[in-house]
């Protein structure tokens, strides 16, 4: 079974600017469309932001599925003391080390164990900050081929990674996500 990496988060306020555009409410419908769109043939592998991982432990018990093949959750130990609770619910968590009590250090071991993964067929990126642009810059560098799909219309990080790939105006706005997880993630 291939797998679709999921790069999402709800942006902060005070974290750069990522909070100007982002719309929390779309950025939840869009991860729901994603996970019912393809969690049936593919695996979804996402490293824990504690904004999504509820939401797709949620979405699963909705569709009654299958944790341990559906997902895979990646988690730096760095963050330990604030795992959500949902994270115990997944029996395939893949915890990657704390280096040196580094936050930045200790992501970036997480991101390279996470993205490095051969069977990553496509990246789907949703709302998120600084994170979703780290996490992009390392999908195109380990998977140069692969497909790539910002979700602009929630905005945040994914909506300046949309612009930087010069994606038209009109599809910005696109809040149809089903119809856009299936034109783009399951085209011949």
């Amino acid at each position: 079974m291939s797998a679709i990496f999921l790069s999402a988060s709800i942006p902060i306020i005070g974290r750069a600017h990522y909070h100007e555009t982002a719309n929390p409410f779309l950025i939840q419908c869009a991860v729901r469309e994603l996970v019912v769109a393809v969690i049936r043939t593919h695996q979804i592998i996402w490293g824990g932001h504690p904004s999504i991982t509820p939401m797709i432990w949620s979405i699963c018990e909705d569709l009654n599925v299958d944790y341990a093949r559906a997902v895979v959750l990646y988690q730096s130990r760095f963050f330990e003391d604030r795992f959500p609770e949902e994270n115990q619910r997944f029996g395939n968590v893949i915890f990657t080390d704390d280096v040196a009590e580094d936050r930045e250090a200790s992501l970036l071991k997480m991101r390279e164990a996470m993205l490095s993964r051969q069977d990553l067929t496509a990246a789907v990126f949703i709302g998120g900050m600084e994170g979703v642009e780290v996490e992009f810059d390392l999908f195109q560098r380990y998977h140069p081929d692969a497909l790539i799909l910002p979700v602009p219309a929630a905005g945040g990080a994914a909506l300046d990674l949309a612009k930087r790939l010069a994606i038209p105006d009109e599809a910005l706005q696109d809040i149809d996500f089903a119809r856009l997880f299936g034109n783009h993630l399951f085209r011949d």
